[in-house]
């Protein structure tokens, strides 16, 4: 019975037959950005701070706000935050999503008369401050419904929800930023413990978008997720990522987002120790039924985050899921002498960046199995092949 894991992820290199230590391909490594990619990330997200930082008050004076205009303060959330985050599996259309929340004290954002001239008024001010920036570096700018996207190359954009909060809680933000130091807090790796704030109050922070100045608490979120890790371990972590490799491989644009899938995936995940594959095989398996029936979100039981797919989405999705399931579970289940298939099966659900290396699946005895059944190469059946989807 082979041992997939290898494949999927390794602490340890090969060692060549010279002696020396040679790179150990896996599918995780696959899903990483390069060095350099994440430095040109880095260094985009802080010039865009920067010029946020000292364009924004006087942009927001030239709207017309009177009084003091704080400069804004930058919380980093999302897949980055989550450290779930992937590189791109096709481009165009997709691309790594960094997002990086600017937050203003809200009385500098209070208009009682005319609130969504308001939420216009910040996104006009922040377009106004950054298009020079993007028109010297080549990167384009574009207004989302709730946030503003800076695409900085063909794989990565950084999006910038915009947020206002309570005025006492923006100066205690101010001022334990301060004790921190800024230039910490700007790292794109920075720890947890420099990145967290003071829990701000999550029905006081207002997010700016097309519909309003609406309820949500990003650090809510991440601190949901990192409770579940510590509670289950790094392997969860990386079976998401897993999971959205597969999502990328099999739509080239939409699909299941990366919130849902860690919602749906962390009830289903059950440790598997030094077995990725099993451990993926475990959330795989319950995904379509979890689609189905619908997903809450982790901090808002009121909310399905399914809701934003429809029904013929989520039955595709459903069915793409359950195809995985099979080919998987065959890979899994296959005699040690069809290592070549499980291989070419997992490639064919993941995509080449799977590494095509059948010699480094590690044999596992079938000792439970009698000898005429453990020398039958199990077959994944009559599969439809998965066809890539715009729309899920």
């Amino acid at each position: 019975m082979p041992n997939l894991s290898p494949l999927l992820y390794t602490t340890k290199d090969r060692p060549d037959g010279d002696g020396t230590v040679a790179d150990h391909p896996t599918f995780l490594k696959s899903l990483d950005l390069t060095t350099d990619e994440k430095q040109k990330i880095d260094a985009a997200r802080k010039d865009i701070r920067q010029a946020l930082r000292d364009g924004l008050p006087q942009a927001l004076r030239d709207q017309g706000y009177e009084g003091e205009t704080c400069e804004p303060k930058f919380y980093i959330q999302g897949s980055w935050a989550y450290k779930t985050l992937n590189r791109p599996c096709q481009t165009p259309p997709q691309q790594s999503d960094v997002d990086d929340g600017v937050y203003l004290p809200l009385s500098i954002m209070k208009e009682e008369e005319k609130p969504h001239l308001a939420i216009d008024d910040f996104f006009d001010a922040v377009r106004e401050v950054l298009k020079p920036l993007c028109d010297v570096n080549g990167w384009s700018l574009e207004r989302k419904p709730n946030c503003m996207r800076v695409v900085i190359s063909t794989y990565a954009h950084i999006d910038l929800p915009l947020y206002a909060i309570p005025d006492v809680q923006y100066m205690l933000l101010k001022a334990g930023m301060e004790a921190r130091g800024v230039p910490v807090m700007d790292g794109i790796n920075a720890t947890a413990a420099t990145q967290s704030w003071k829990k701000l109050p999550s029905d006081k922070i207002l997010l700016a978008c097309d519909r309003g100045w609406i309820k949500s608490d990003p650090l809510a979120m991440k601190e949901w997720f990192e409770l579940e890790v510590q509670d289950k371990g790094e392997q969860l972590r990386r079976v998401i990522r897993y999971i959205k490799g597969f999502r990328d491989q099999h739509w080239d644009d939409k699909g299941p987002s990366s919130i849902l899938l860690m919602a749906a995936a962390c009830p289903l995940f059950e440790l598997e120790s030094k077995r990725d594959d099993q451990a993926l095989l475990n959330v795989v398996r319950g995904i379509p039924k979890a689609l189905r029936d619908g997903v809450l979100s982790p901090i808002d039981s009121k909310v399905y985050l399914t809701a934003a797919m429809s029904e013929d989405e989520l039955q595709a999705a459903a069915e793409k899921f359950e195809t995985f399931e099979k080919y998987l579970d065959a890979a899994i289940n296959a005699s040690s002498e069809a290592k070549v298939s499980a291989c070419r099966w997992m490639r064919e659900m993941l995509g080449d960046r799977f590494p095509n290396r059948p010699d480094l699946i590690d044999d596992k005895p079938v000792a439970a199995l009698p000898a005429a059944m453990a020398a039958v190469d199990p077959e994944p059946g009559e599969l439809e092949m998965l066809k890539r989807s715009k729309s899920g």
